[in-house]
């Protein structure tokens, strides 16, 4: 009998071109949860995790930040404000290229997993806008309705890997049959324990570690009509993104190819 297979898939800069968390700023601070103060550092941190990638550091900082920004939040006002909003914050930032590998995974039978350390109460309903089957995400502690600024679960870095491990232990994937793509050097360990690994507008040391390991690299530039795409479907592109494999100096992977190995997979 066949085991089941899934394709993972971090979700910032990956699926959507921001942090999904910071994407929310403006409306978090119109509802009344953060200050303009905190707003104008939640622009400058959305902006240095755009321009300077997402290692180890940066996220440690990132991960202190939205802690201490979170504190006291109301839970409901949160899933109310995300609920509200999705369509209008997330859908501009969609990569239409990564739409395109879900309905591609999906049509070959595989699972569609997001694996963010971003917070539940976001990534979960982005999950279910983009028809994921499951989702693994960054939990806060919650006292009384209001986050305490603890987080009880960190979906970050080894800890992906190990999550990946266990769902595929409790559902039964084939783990070398299944794919994985992120753009960060911290997700290694998440690309590493499947059997088709891809690195997505990979920061710096993921490329370098992309290119001495084989693994390919696929380059997402342009923005979907999401809602469009899903309610009326759209003529496939050509060309949905440029894949470089391991010997990059030598040449790209044309898309094409890349797709062949998905669907015949």
């Amino acid at each position: 009998m066949t085991r089941p297979t899934a394709a993972f898939f971090d979700l910032d800069k990956t699926i959507i071109a921001k942090s999904s968390t910071l994407a929310f700023s403006r409306e978090f601070q119109a509802g009344g949860l953060i200050s303009r103060r905190a707003m104008l550092r939640s622009a400058y941190a959305q902006f240095m995790f755009f321009t300077g990638g997402a290692d180890h550091d940066q996220m440690d900082k990132m991960r202190e930040f939205m802690s201490q920004l979170c504190a006291g939040w109301d839970v409901a006002t949160v899933r109310e404000i995300v609920h509200e909003t999705i369509d209008n914050i997330v859908e501009p930032l969609v990569y239409d290229e990564a739409v395109t590998l879900i309905e591609e995974h999906r049509a070959a039978g595989r699972d569609i997993v997001i694996v963010s350390a971003s917070g539940a109460e976001v990534v979960e309903p982005i999950g279910q806008l983009l028809g994921a089957d499951r989702v693994i995400a960054t939990r806060m502690e919650i006292v009384d309705g209001k986050y305490t600024g603890t987080i009880d679960y960190y979906a970050y870095a080894e800890e992906k890997a190990r999550a990946i491990q266990h769902l595929a232990e409790t559902v039964g994937y084939d783990l070398d049959a299944c794919y994985a793509y992120s753009d960060s050097v911290t997700d290694v360990h998440m690309l590493e324990v499947v059997g088709h690994p891809f690195a997505v507008n990979p920061d710096r040391e993921l490329r370098r570690i992309a290119g001495t390991r084989g693994w390919p690299v696929l380059l997402f530039v342009r923005p979907v009509a999401l809602r469009r795409r899903l309610l009326v479907p759209a003529t496939r592109p050509t060309l949905a993104a440029l894949a470089v494999g391991g010997a990059m100096a030598a040449g790209g992977v044309l898309w094409a190819n890349r797709r062949r190995r998905i669907t015949d997979a």
